[in-house]
């Protein structure tokens, strides 16, 4: 394995890792000795990475630092344009153009072999021949996810009955057949699950959310691992 590749597995490893890593761990998932884990710790600080610890105590990477990762295998390639492909096909205008974006950046700075194979590959994922009813809330949704901010929706259940509602969003579900925002509900004081076809109205509040997301979507998922296994897109849709 060349030294470069080994920095850029050396920099997957920390990535994919919060807590702290020993060299001995890096050492033995990547093969390689202890004592080259130091030496290329050391040449990724001096080429900016931000890693935190010592010797003995541990490596975390803080966040900020970006590695070009100009080494794909021939899975992570079609991995990347698949999911590129599906992103373009969900009728997120934002979002497809993004995930154009990517690919071109990562071409961009490929060798050129890795963008032939990039274009050349013989994967795709169907597009919708129309928009799918509730995909103007993507954007907006996406938003208040990211920018940890409540909602106000004009919303339908299954019978039609039409309510107002102030949410948390927490997470946006991409299901077969429908977008699900995963939500806590201040009319009903617990966790429920909105399709986008059923919101009439979206906005985006300026007051921000009472507690973390990451906390909401800890407890979210808490109340979910408390239920019986449901299709949110079909089953858990707010209904009340």
């Amino acid at each position: 394995m060349s030294r470069t590749a080994r920095l850029f597995r050396l920099m997957d490893a920390l990535r994919a890792r919060r807590l702290p890593v020993t060299a001995a761990q890096l050492a033995a998932q990547l093969s390689v000795s202890v004592r080259t884990v130091y030496r290329d710790i050391q040449t990724l600080a001096e080429l900016g990475a931000r890693i935190d610890g010592d010797a003995g105590v541990g490596y975390v990477l803080r966040a900020g630092f970006f590695l070009p990762p100009l080494m794909f295998g021939e899975d992570e390639i079609e991995a990347l344009v698949l999911g590129a492909r599906w992103v373009q096909g969900q009728g997120d205008a934002d979002l497809a153009h993004a995930a154009e974006t990517v690919l071109a950046k990562i071409a961009v700075a490929a060798p050129r072999d890795l963008r032939d194979r990039m274009a050349d590959t013989g994967l795709f994922a169907p597009r919708r021949s129309a928009p799918a009813p509730g995909v103007q809330h993507l954007a907006p949704l996406r938003a208040a996810i990211r920018r940890e901010r409540k909602l106000h929706i004009h919303y339908a259940d299954a019978a039609g009955a039409s309510t107002q509602r102030v949410i948390w969003p927490v997470a946006l579900g991409y299901f077969e057949g429908a977008r699900v925002v995963a939500a806590w509900c201040e009319l009903r004081a617990d966790f429920r699950h909105f399709r986008l076809d059923r919101i009439a109205a979206l906005q985006v509040m300026e007051a921000p959310l009472p507690r973390p997301r990451r906390e909401l979507l800890r407890r979210w998922r808490e109340h979910i691992a408390c239920r019986e296994p449901q299709r949110p897109a079909s089953n858990t849709a707010d209904r009340n």
